[in-house]
């Protein structure tokens, strides 16, 4: 500012001076004077002016980016301005960066976010929430949200206007055959906006109706036996029986104690295969000799199911493969020998069962079991391999199945990066098929 001052002062000494000697009026020098410092003010009113002017024109929207004026009081002030500039541009860009990282972090998202204005318009989602709406999320932005979303428990819901609680509803695609639950929840915040969050809870709706439905499984399959044996308990306990029937009453009881037994063993095996890490690759068991085993092992299931009966079920066991497979050999025993069984059981005496290892021509290998059973239904086949679904409640117990089994074969398959195949027709018996990657196969070196 005092150089500003000695600056005016300056320009009216100097029009003072030149007025002085120019003699302006032609009479008295001190008019002339007068008259010389009212010009050189008004030159440097006209200066400043022009200068003022200059910084008002670089302080628009469309400045350059160097300031025109370098000194003088409109240079600091200038300089001032741009650095302030400078800095609100960068909080500027910092605040665009954290916003932008904001909504990368709810894009990533594995759970829908939307927000919503005070009138209930779609002001930004996430792709999540886009597919669980079955929305666009950038053509229907500002889109009244009912518009979009028909359910009518969401429109309730959102009229309502009470969020004390999550609205469980059908997803955009759910269908059928595919139901996709969802999980939604409104939140009110700033200026009567609301925050939609979705998730998708069809996965964990499943698992908790497949442990109901286990509980409830379990439950039935233990208290039949138990049922059973509480009865013969207590006949034994008051009644005195004959011998014979003392001992018919032990076998059944005997019985009754195995099938707990097995059912027992089965799930500790499925609790095992599904609390354990996969199974390693390099541990390796020979093929003919797991074929040896299951022969002799169904030969002796045979024995036994066909104690009573005339005729006896023709084996055909049959190992294509002199190699070995990577695994725990105790599964795959476990595996294949509950597909032998389950043919033993359900292919009537005298039936043929054939069961074969072979190595495909892609490199792949198949342990194959095809039986002569009754067959079953195409509407059974998608389920067989869930725990305890059985196509005949009261054949299965018969032949002293736990409704386990499958599951496990399935299990197993899947740790072995195998897969299970079921093909079968009423009347026509069943082949089942588990096929083996050939990174799990190697040529046994002679």
């Amino acid at each position: 500012m005092f150089l500003r001052i000695c600056g005016f002062v300056a320009f009216q000494l100097a029009g003072a001076v030149l007025g002085w000697f120019l003699g302006l009026t032609g009479q008295s020098q001190l008019v002339d004077a007068l008259l010389g410092a009212l010009g050189g003010s008004a030159l440097w009113l006209v200066l400043d002016t022009t200068r003022a002017a200059q910084a008002l024109h670089w302080l628009s929207p469309e400045r350059a980016d160097s300031p025109p004026i370098k000194w003088g009081l409109w240079g600091e002030v200038l300089e001032r301005a741009q650095r302030l500039l400078r800095s609100q541009r960068r909080t500027i860009e910092e605040g665009e960066n954290r916003l932008h990282d904001f909504l990368s972090a709810l894009q990533a998202s594995p759970n829908g976010v939307m927000l919503l204005d005070n009138q209930s318009r779609i002001e930004w989602c996430n792709q999540t929430a886009a597919v669980h709406f079955g929305l666009d999320a950038q053509r229907d932005l500002q889109q009244y949200m009912v518009n979009l979303v028909r359910d009518p428990a969401f429109a309730a819901y959102l009229s309502g206007r009470a969020f004390d609680h999550e609205l469980l509803m059908a997803g955009r695609e759910s269908t059928a055959t595919r139901p996709v639950r969802l999980s939604v929840q409104l939140y009110h915040y700033g200026g009567g906006r609301l925050l939609l969050l979705s998730r998708d809870v069809t996965a964990v709706e499943q698992a908790e109706a497949m442990r109901r439905d286990f509980v409830a499984n379990v439950s039935h399959e233990i208290r039949t036996p138990l049922t059973v044996l509480a009865g013969f308990v207590e006949t034994l306990q008051t009644l005195e029986l004959a011998a014979d029937e003392r001992d018919s009453y032990l076998t059944l009881m005997a019985q009754q104690s195995m099938r707990m037994q097995s059912l027992v063993s089965d799930l500790l095996m499925l609790s095992r295969l599904e609390g354990s890490p996969a199974p390693s690759v390099d541990t390796w068991s020979s093929v003919p000799t797991l074929m040896r085993q299951l022969e002799q092992d169904a030969r002796a299931l045979t024995a036994v199911v066909n104690l009573n009966e005339q005729q006896v079920h023709a084996l055909d066991f049959h190992c294509a493969f002199e190699g070995e497979i990577a695994g725990v050999a105790t599964e795959l025993h476990s595996a294949m020998g509950n597909l032998v069984s389950n043919a033993i059981r359900y292919t009537p005496p005298g039936g043929h069962i054939g069961v074969s290892f072979r190595q495909l021509p892609d490199g792949q290998a198949e342990f194959e079991v095809v039986d002569a059973g009754p067959g079953i239904a195409p509407e059974h086949i998608p389920r067989l391999t869930e725990r305890f679904y059985r196509v005949d409640r009261s054949r299965s117990r018969e032949t002293g199945g736990t409704g386990l089994g499958l599951a496990i074969v399935k299990h197993v398959a899947q740790r072995h990066g195998a897969h299970l195949a079921i093909e079968s027709k009423l009347g026509q018996g069943a082949r089942f098929r588990i096929t083996f990657p050939a990174t799990r196969l190697r040529a046994t070196h002679q």
